[in-house]
């Protein structure tokens, strides 16, 4: 397949109008078309049959669909590595069932790649989520599972927002390693609280086999300062569940700055005001800033009373927050191509640092770059193609073009 005329998203955040070329289910140097199908024994016809009819232009004499796409931007597929469920369902349902119904929403909405978040939950019941997810075979027309964020239970009670306080457990590097094995190594991101007895040994004992990252959180700066030097490097939905910044005591948000440490943020018109947003893309810099949706099951769904973590959530509009305690927010009710939207249109984020913060970051952070969130060659084509009202026009997923 050859898509030609759209405006297409590069790594620095700039749009060129170029040709798109995808072999099989990647993306591909044109030059090396040929080579590669010679060395890996490809017929170029083989993708013809799928999208041939819905090409909108000519096929060349060996048979490549050429697609023009014309007036519109292509983007690659989002990636979140922090959300809870969509659609009805929970990631901590812990079935094959909710794993599938996510994947497949998520995939409509642009999202190409996921990593949903644990709740705080027992070793028990976050032992079945992760043999739920290990179990997980990934499939066309729905997002690839590549990951899981584990946000609970090493956090603090006092901060504890949606949370349940009656499984928070004190940071134990051998209680996540034991989940680890039971998900295959699926755990890519690890949250704590840096404040509490055993975080720094857990960070310790952890660093460098997933992104540590500080989360639902008491901590001055200091201890953030300390936390960081011992090898965490993420904060978790920045601003949300920690200390604010004060001229006189700087707290871990100042610290995370100085550390060089990646921020996610939920850029869903309830969690934080646009002013911030700006001021922390422009503070961090569109390379260090993740967007995240925080998205819980009433995500695509009418309003109405839902749950999370096992607790009573009522959704309006927007906002989610527990019904017994309406001044606590649960999570989101808005997807991450929704976030991006938001970011943009309201918020005064240019749609290249947009999608760098939606795509290119996460990918990089959690270590899946050299396949997800990228345009380059060699990166499945999962390719979103918007219009200026970044609306989704088309979208191919590894190389199939799905509408």
């Amino acid at each position: 397949m050859i898509i030609k005329n759209a405006e297409v998203f590069e790594a620095d955040g700039t749009f060129t109008k170029k040709d798109i070329c995808i072999l099989g289910n990647q993306i591909v140097e044109e030059a090396n078309d040929k080579m590669h199908c010679k060395t890996q024994g490809m017929d170029r016809r083989s993708n013809e049959v799928s999208v041939k009819s819905k090409s909108r232009g000519a096929c060349d004499g060996l048979g490549e669909p050429l697609l023009d796409f014309s007036g519109l931007k292509a983007i690659p597929m989002l990636v979140d590595i922090h959300f809870h469920g969509c659609d009805g369902v929970d990631f901590c349902d812990g079935t094959e069932e909710a794993i599938e119904k996510i994947a497949a929403y998520e995939l409509r909405e642009g999202i190409g790649a996921i990593c949903p978040a644990t709740m705080t939950y027992g070793e028990e019941k976050l032992t079945q989520i992760a043999r739920a997810a290990a179990a997980h075979v990934n499939r066309a027309g729905a997002a690839d599972l590549i990951g899981i964020n584990m946000e609970g239970p090493f956090i603090s009670r006092k901060k504890k927002g949606a949370q349940n306080e009656a499984y928070i457990h004190r940071p134990d590097a051998e209680m996540f390693l034991r989940l680890q094995k039971e998900a295959g190594g699926l755990f890519r991101l690890c949250d704590l609280a840096p404040e509490e007895p055993g975080a720094m040994e857990c960070i310790r004992r952890l660093k460098g086999q997933m992104v540590l990252s500080l989360a639902h959180t008491c901590t001055d700066y200091e201890t953030a300062k300390r936390a960081f030097a011992e090898g965490a490097s993420h904060m978790t939905h920045l601003y949300n569940a920690m200390p604010g910044i004060s001229h006189r005591m700087p707290g871990p948000i100042v610290a995370a700055w100085e550390a060089g440490a990646e921020v996610e943020l939920i850029a869903d018109g309830i969690h934080i005001h646009p002013a911030v947003v700006r001021m922390t893309f422009q503070l961090f810099g569109d390379d260090r800033v993740i967007l995240i949706s925080d998205s819980m099951m009433a995500t695509g769904l009418p309003d109405g009373q839902y749950t999370l973590g096992g607790q009573d959530v009522t959704v309006t509009g927007n906002r989610a927050v527990l019904t017994q305690d309406p001044g606590t927010i649960a999570g989101s009710a808005t997807n991450l191509m929704d976030c991006l939207r938001t970011a943009v249109r309201s918020m005064g984020i240019s749609l290249g640092s947009a999608v760098r913060a939606a795509a290119v970051n996460p990918a990089r952070c959690i270590g899946i770059d050299r396949l997800y969130g990228s345009l380059r060659p060699g990166c499945y084509a999962n390719i979103l193609f918007v219009n200026e009202e970044l609306e989704i026009c088309h979208m191919v997923h590894k190389g199939a073009l799905l509408y």
